[in-house]
This record gives C-alpha cells, sequence and structure tokens, in this order.
C-alpha cells in the first residue's frame, strides 16, 4: 500500500535526513571499527600515521601473521551465518524447547550456547581448515591483509583477563537478578495501585535516582569497611568483611538503578489492561498467580528491556566498582583503564586496545540476539515519560 501524496517526505528532507543519519552512524562507528584494527596489528603498524598501514598491516605481515582472500571470505561468510542464526533461528528455538513459563532461562541458555559455539568455531576450527585451504591454493592463499592475535592472547592469558571477565559476570548477573526480581514486583504493585502514595514513592524513587553515584559510594563504604564487626554478633569469627568483594558493588548498583527499573516496568504493567487480573482471578488465581501466569509472559519486551538496561549499568560501571574492589575482583572497566594510566609500551597499549575491543563483543551479542524485543519492548510506551 502506497504512502498518500499528502504525507510522503519531500526530496529534499529525505536526503538531508538520510544523510545526517549516514554521518551519525559514521561518526559513532569510526572509533570502534579502528580500535578493532589496531588491536590485531603490531605497535608500529598501529600508531602509524598513515591510515593505510593501520588498516593493512605491513610490519605486520612481514612477520607472516595475515589474512588471505579465502580466510577473509570465510570469516564474513561465519559472521553472517551467526547474525541469521542470532536474529531468525534462535527465537524459534527458544520458544519451542523452553520449559512452560520460562523463556528467560530458554534465552540465557540458547545465547550462551550459541555464543560459544561461534568462540569455538571462530578461533578453534576455523583457522585449522584455512591453514589447509590455503596451502591447497598455492599463491592465492598467500597473505594479502596483516593481522596477529597475539595481543588477544596476552590479555586473556597472561594477563589472566578473564578474571576481570568472570568478575564483571558476577556483578552483572547479581545487578540484573536483583534489579528485576524486586523491580518487577514494585513496579507492578504501583501500576495496579490506585492511591497517592504510590505516587509519592514513584516522586522519592526518582530524586534518589537523580544522586551522583559518589554519595551513594561515600554512603556506604564505612559500612562495608566495617562489616565484619558489624556481623560478628550474627555470624561469629565467620562474618566477612564485604568491601573489595563483588557483592558489595551488587548492593550499590542495585541501589542506584532500581528507581529506574521500577519506573520503567510501572509504565509496562500500565500498558496492560487490568481485566486479564480480574479475569485470571476470576479462573481462580491468587495475586501472586496472576501476575506469575498471566501478566509476566506479556511483560518479557519490557523485562528483557529492562534487564538489558540493568545490564549496562553494571558492566560498563567505573566509579562504583573502581572504589569498591581491590585489584583482585576488579571488573573489565577498571582493568582497561589501569593498562592506560600506567607507565607502558606501544605494546601495553595495543594490549589496553584489545581489551577494550573484548569487553565490546558481548554487548553486540545481546543486542543482535534480543533486538526484537528491544523495539517492541521501547514501543510499548516504556519511555513515553
Amino acid at each position: 500500500m502506497s504512502t498518500p501524496r499528502a504525507f510522503r517526505q519531500s526530496t529534499a528532507l529525505r536526503f538531508s535526513s538520510a544523510g545526517f543519519l549516514t554521518i551519525w552512524c559514521l561518526i559513532a562507528a569510526f572509533p570502534i571499527f579502528w580500535i578493532a584494527v589496531m588491536s590485531f596489528k603490531e605497535p608500529i603498524d598501529a600508531f602509524s600515521a598513515n591510515p593505510l598501514s593501520v588498516i593493512f598491516g605491513p610490519a605486520t605481515l612481514e612477520r607472516g601473521s595475515g589474512l588471505s582472500v579465502p580466510d577473509i571470505l570465510a570469516g564474513i561468510v561465519l559472521l553472517v551465518l551467526t547474525a541469521q542464526l542470532a536474529v531468525k533461528w534462535l527465537p524459534g528455538m527458544v520458544r519451542q524447547y523452553s520449559p512452560y513459563g520460562q523463556v528467560w532461562f530458554g534465552w540465557i541458555c540458547g545465547s550462551l550456547l550459541l555464543g560459544l559455539a561461534f568462540v569455538l568455531i571462530f578461533v578453534g576450527a576455523l583457522p585449522p581448515i584455512m591453514n589447509v585451504v590455503n596451502s591447497a591454493l598455492g599463491s592465492l592463499g598467500n597473505p594479502v591483509i596483516g593481522l596477529t592475535t597475539e595481543h588477544y592472547s596476552a590479555v586473556w592469558w597472561e594477563n589472566e583477563f578473564y578474571r576481570n571477565f568472570i568478575n564483571s559476570l558476577i556483578v552483572t548477573t547479581g545487578v540484573v537478578t536483583v534489579s528485576l526480581t524486586f523491580g518487577t514486583l514494585a513496579g507492578y504493585g504501583l501500576a495496579r495501585s490506585g492511591s497517592n502514595l504510590a505516587f509519592w514513592i514513584l516522586i522519592i524513587a526518582l530524586v534518589f535516582r537523580a544522586l551522583p553515584h559518589s554519595v551513594l559510594v561515600a554512603g556506604y563504604l564505612p559500612w562495608f569497611i566495617n562489616s565484619a564487626e558489624i556481623l560478628r554478633p550474627i555470624l561469629g569469627d565467620a562474618a566477612p568483611t564485604l568491601y573489595g568483594k563483588p557483592f558489595a558493588v551488587i548492593a550499590v548498583l542495585v541501589a542506584i538503578n532500581q528507581p529506574f527499573t521500577i519506573w520503567m516496568l510501572r509504565s509496562f504493567f500500565q500498558n496492560i489492561p487490568a481485566e486479564l487480573d480480574e479475569a485470571a482471578r476470576v479462573d481462580g488465581c491468587t495475586h501472586f498467580q496472576a501476575f506469575r501466569w498471566v501478566i509476566m509472559p506479556v511483560m518479557w519486551p519490557g523485562v528483557i528491556t529492562t534487564g538489558l538496561f540493568s545490564f549496562l549499568l553494571g558492566y560498563n560501571d567505573y566509579l562504583v566498582t573502581s572504589l569498591l574492589l581491590d585489584a583482585q575482583n576488579q571488573t573489565m572497566v577498571p582493568a582497561i583503564a589501569g593498562y592506560f594510566n600506567r607507565e607502558t609500551t606501544t605494546t601495553d597499549q595495543v594490549e589496553a586496545v584489545a581489551a577494550a575491543v573484548s569487553i565490546t563483543a558481548p554487548l553486540f551479542l545481546l543486542v543482535m540476539i534480543f533486538q526484537r524485543q528491544i523495539v517492541s519492548g521501547l514501543t510499548a510506551g516504556a519511555v513515553k515519560g
């Protein structure tokens, strides 16, 4: 069905809007693309003043590390297939094989399996296969672009960056789980409440959300440092010191994030007709059963969208994690900042760039897998104010 002529945009408006969008995409994507290219080069290429040297890596190529044309084509095909599986195949498999009422569990398992399969194929299976193919092709299999993965190996294994990754997983999992558990209950209760008290609770939550993060850290810090003495009457000599542990960061980030989570989820719940609750109650459900079995299945786009924002808060946080975690329990963002803040060689700086590229991969995977839920959640009214 064609758009009525009166509602069509003018040619100038279409070209200008497309031009602005293109420029914005280039500005936003260029830093990510550039550091990704730098992370696979030798330092002399990575920090070269000639952009072509950074892209093609002649010094890296001289060391015998590079990609041939078949390597590039195979990598592009694998990336496209992974994107197609994440967007088209994975949602259907999750709906088909998830336990009844446990779609969230199916998404977690499906995402982890897809990510693990991609890493195993891209890192483990594809290189030896392409070595055989390049040897069989002769001169066509010679490298044309310099590329090395030694910086990633140094970051993840020699510098034990995987420990920072595990710490980030612990923090983000705790923040998302606690925020959504209490946020869904509070948002549902406030959305269905007709009292003025609910309004003032939301206003107080909004004011609390506007406080600087440093204020909350300063308020919690003495309690975390003295937690062993505070908990000793209850737990005895086994009382832990929370300062420097991920649990302290989870508590502060949940305190920061919870008002925002409640506001978003309340908006989603308000868009669900109250008649669904009434129908479930007529059929014999309790209030919690109606919430669990009737309302929550309708709420999944909103829950996933809100959970993604909670994940980003814990995943990208620098201030709280750097102040409350010791060196052994640091998450990835403060650990990367430590690379740049100390006296380093150019090799260390390229390794820092490789670490920065590493932490963006899970974000792209999450957005690619949950794009439909995020779009439907945002258009369902969660950001209408």
